[in-house]
């Protein structure tokens, strides 16, 4: 069954602000640094960034790919040579790239006003507000703008602490928050290692079916035994001392795992129960991604904040936020709320929430991504699970999926990382952009996918999977 919304007329030629044959070096490069085109503008790309430090990695050994350009879903090099984008780069590129309404928006504003300090009332700030609060669940007052994610999560924890007097945060050890303090040590997976500095964190199992913590083996099992240990770990640790549940709606880098029926709304009525604030971490799953504004209004859970960033702006200018209840807006009418950023609500920023929040409303963005999820994403990865026995589970939904690899379907055991490298690059040289995590390959490309890219990208995926 085809795509039941229309997919954007991304394939217009305002779309392509660039391509791969005028792309060109821009920056400080000297003369004599600037070689010409094509093959020699990859190298010096490659040559000036041994100068940057990259995140997350050794730094020796890297080679990183070259992105000179890009259009809707697909990416090149200098020279030309195009990838399928199926990662959204790092799962925020929602609109896909270069939508020329977001470019343009950005441009009319840097005309206008490029910044300004965060007290004084900037007319584009409040209308991405406005944009924001327009598709928020009821019970949303205020927005708080942010750089990004992370930010957004310190300060959701930040006024959770502040209005209810407490301390710790409750976080899955399946989860990624962000790299600034409280946010990475809410974070579960090894990254909070190394930089636990924050006070105050409690860590316990979600709901991960395929690998359950619960000897469970149906998603109610499931949902109702990892809240029976969400339940235990608040008795034990003091209700009156946890400040905040902090959980992504739907875990993404750690593994796409969608909760089973019944386990927000569980986790909503012990919050309420307990008098603990509920801070749902949209930053992946929102804004189209998992098919709806927000992934978790399909989960009938109401949270106290949301935090965001990503695919609110597509990451075309550093930008996140929280949104704030009435409640907890009124909390801070006649207290000072003690945080702030001097780029909190940057008019270029703010521009972009605005360009990109209308183009989806007016292109259909959503409910196409959600269609795509649906129609040709879903069932051509359950096709796909099928033809190979090195596919364990295959979970999502809208663009938001994640294929589980496994060296044993029997034993489970997770696909060993050189085998999932030799993947990566198996799919690069087939002309697949791919995101890799672990024993899984997280297919979530632009929200503005076409039918057809999505089936060449399972076409692939296909051929790869054989391959390995």
């Amino acid at each position: 069954m085809e795509a039941s919304v229309p997919h954007p007329a991304h394939t217009d030629e305002r779309w392509i602000v660039s391509s791969p044959e005028t792309a060109a070096v821009t920056g400080e490069a000297g003369a004599a640094d600037v070689p010409g085109r094509d093959e020699d503008l990859d190298a010096l790309t490659r040559r000036l960034d041994r100068q940057v430090l990259h995140s997350w990695s050794a730094q020796a050994s890297l080679d990183p790919l070259v992105i000179a350009g890009g259009a809707g879903s697909r990416v090149w090099d200098h020279a030309g040579r195009t990838l399928l984008d199926l990662s959204s780069q790092l799962v925020n590129t929602n609109l896909g790239h270069q939508h020329p309404a977001v470019v343009a928006g950005i441009k009319a504003q840097a005309d206008v006003l490029t910044t300004a300090a965060p007290a004084n009332a900037v007319l584009v700030r409040g209308r991405a507000a406005q944009a924001v609060l327009r598709h928020a669940p009821e019970g949303f007052a205020k927005v708080f703008f942010t750089n990004a994610g992370a930010d957004a999560n310190e300060n959701a924890i930040r006024m959770a602490r502040l209005v209810t007097g407490r301390d710790k945060v409750v976080s899955h050890y399946r989860s990624y928050h962000g790299n600034t303090g409280a946010a990475i040590v809410a974070t579960g997976d090894w990254r909070r290692m190394p930089n636990e500095y924050a006070r105050g964190h409690v860590h316990v199992f979600g709901p991960y079916l395929y690998r359950s913590e619960f000897w469970a083996t149906s998603p109610q099992e499931e949902s109702e035994r990892a809240l029976r240990h969400l339940r235990r770990t608040i008795e034990a640790e003091g209700p009156g001392t946890i400040a905040a549940i902090l959980l992504e709606s739907i875990p993404g880098t750690a593994g796409v795992l969608v909760p089973p029926p019944g386990y927000l709304a569980g986790v909503g009525a012990l919050a309420r129960e307990h008098g603990i604030v509920l801070i749902l971490d949209e930053v992946m799953a929102g804004f189209g991604r998992a098919g709806d504004w927000f992934a978790h209004t399909a989960d009938g859970v109401a949270a106290d904040l949301v935090t965001f960033a990503k695919g609110v702006n597509s990451g075309y200018v550093p930008a996140g936020g929280v949104l704030v209840s009435e409640p907890i807006a009124a909390a801070f009418d006649d207290r000072v709320f003690p945080g702030g950023l001097t780029y909190s609500g940057h008019p270029l920023a703010m521009a972009s929430i605005v360009a990109t929040i209308e183009a989806m409303e007016r292109e259909g963005i959503v409910e196409h991504a959600a269609a795509i999820g649906a129609d040709v994403l879903g069932p051509g990865l359950a096709a796909l699970a099928e033809r190979h026995g090195v596919v364990g589970e295959v979970r999502g939904r809208g663009v938001f999926w994640a294929v589980e690899l496994v060296a044993d379907r029997t034993t489970r055991e997770p696909l060993p990382a050189s085998a999932m490298g030799a993947l990566k690059k198996d799919l690069v040289a087939r002309g697949v952009l791919p995101m890799v995590a672990e024993n899984r390959l997280h297919v979530v490309p632009p929200c503005v996918i076409t039918p057809d890219e999505a089936r060449e990208g399972l076409a692939i995926i296909d051929d790869a999977l054989a391959a390995l």
